[in-house]
C-alpha cells in the first residue's frame, strides 16, 4: 500500500516559487505541500540543470575555438576578459584546457585565476557549470585548487559574466608547463601529472590564415580538423557538392574523410600526408573557404551523385557531445 502524504496543516504559510531555497532532495519541500523537496520544486530545479544545451558556447566571441579546445586540443590558454570588470586582487583570469589533477580552476599564490574547459561536468549546460566554477575561483583564497560542484539551475551562464566585446585569441602550446610559474620546482604531485599530460599531448598547430581550424600530427598521418559555424544541413550540401566535384580536398595526397559533431557544430576532418605541416595547410585552407563560401550560397537542389556524397558523408559522421 502506498504511504500516504503528510497533510499541509491549516493555516500554514505558503512560499511563493521565487522563494523557495534548495534542501536535500529527501528533505521536507519548504514550500509547505508536505511532499519531499525532490518530487516538488526539486523536479523543475533538477530538470533545468541535466537539460541538454546543444550549442553552450552560442554567442560568445570564437564559439568555435571554444569548441575546439573543449574537444580538439591538448594544451591551450586564453585570456578571458570579465563583463563587470577583474575583482580586486585578481591581475587575470585564463581559459585553459586542463589543469593538474584535473582541478575544475585553480587560484595562483598570485591571485590569477586558471579556469579549465574540458572537465566533465555535473549538469547538461557547460557554460552555465563553467560560470559556476569561475565565481568560485574568483573568490577562492589565493593558493587554492576549486573543486567541482553543482551549479544553481538559475546561476549565471559564461554569456552573463564575460565581456561580449572581449577579444578570444587561443595560445596553443607543446606542452603543460604554463599550470605553473616555475614548473621545474613543483610539486611532486604536480611534476608528476605534467609528465603524463605531455607525454600524451598530440602536437596541435592553428592556423592562422582561417579560423578554427587546426592542424595535429599523428604517428600515421597527420589531420586538419576545422570547426565550421555554418548550419549542419547547409554545410553538409555544401561539402556534398564540392566532394562530388572532386574539389573537397586540400591539394594532393589529402582527403576529406569525415567530420565530427560537437556542441551544435560540424568539424570537417581531413587527412593529410606525414610530410604536410600547418604551413603546408596555410594556402589550401584559404583556396577552400573561397569554394566554400560558393557551394554554400547554391540552393539549387543535390544532384544523384551529390547526394551520394551527402550519404557518404553523414555516415562517417561521429558525435563528441
Amino acid at each position: 500500500m502506498a504511504k500516504k502524504r503528510p497533510q499541509t496543516k491549516a493555516g500554514k504559510q505558503q512560499l511563493r516559487d521565487g522563494e523557495i531555497p534548495v534542501v536535500g532532495a529527501r528533505e521536507p519541500c519548504p514550500c509547505g505541500s508536505g511532499r519531499r523537496y525532490k518530487a516538488c520544486h526539486g523536479r523543475a530545479a533538477a530538470h533545468a540543470v541535466t537539460e541538454l544545451v546543444h550549442r553552450p558556447f552560442e554567442g560568445l566571441t570564437g564559439e568555435c575555438d571554444w569548441v575546439a579546445l573543449r574537444e580538439l586540443v591538448p594544451a591551450a590558454t586564453v585570456a578571458l576578459t570579465l563583463k563587470d570588470g577583474l575583482p580586486e586582487g585578481v591581475p587575470s583570469v585564463t581559459l585553459a584546457t586542463v589543469l593538474p589533477m584535473a582541478w575544475p580552476a585553480l587560484r595562483r599564490d598570485d591571485g590569477s585565476v586558471l579556469l579549465a574547459l574540458q572537465n566533465d561536468t555535473p549538469s547538461g549546460d557547460l557554460s552555465r557549470d563553467l560560470a559556476a566554477t569561475l565565481r568560485r575561483a574568483l573568490d577562492a583564497e589565493p593558493g587554492a585548487p576549486v573543486a567541482g560542484e553543482r551549479a544553481p539551475a538559475d546561476g549565471p551562464r559564461l554569456q552573463d559574466l564575460l565581456a561580449p566585446d572581449g577579444a578570444f585569441e587561443p595560445a596553443i602550446h607543446s606542452g603543460f608547463e604554463f599550470w605553473v610559474p616555475d614548473a621545474e620546482n613543483a610539486a611532486p604531485e604536480v611534476s608528476a601529472s605534467l609528465a603524463r599530460a605531455n607525454e600524451a599531448a598530440i602536437p596541435t598547430t592553428r592556423l592562422v590564415g582561417v579560423d578554427a581550424a587546426y592542424w595535429c600530427e599523428t604517428p600515421e598521418k597527420n589531420h586538419l580538423r576545422w570547426v565550421m559555424p555554418h548550419p549542419e544541413e547547409q554545410l553538409l550540401d555544401a561539402l556534398a557538392r564540392l566532394h562530388a566535384a572532386g574539389t573537397s580536398s586540400l591539394g594532393e595526397g589529402t582527403r576529406l574523410v569525415g567530420s565530427f559533431r560537437a556542441h551544435g557544430l560540424m568539424v570537417p576532418v581531413w587527412d593529410l600526408p606525414s610530410t604536410m605541416g600547418a604551413e603546408d595547410c596555410e594556402k589550401p585552407a584559404a583556396e577552400f573557404v573561397e569554394r566554400l563560401t560558393a557551394a554554400l550560397a547554391s540552393d539549387a537542389p543535390l544532384s544523384a551523385e551529390e547526394r551520394r556524397a551527402r550519404g557518404g558523408l553523414t555516415n562517417r559522421q561521429v558525435t563528441l557531445s
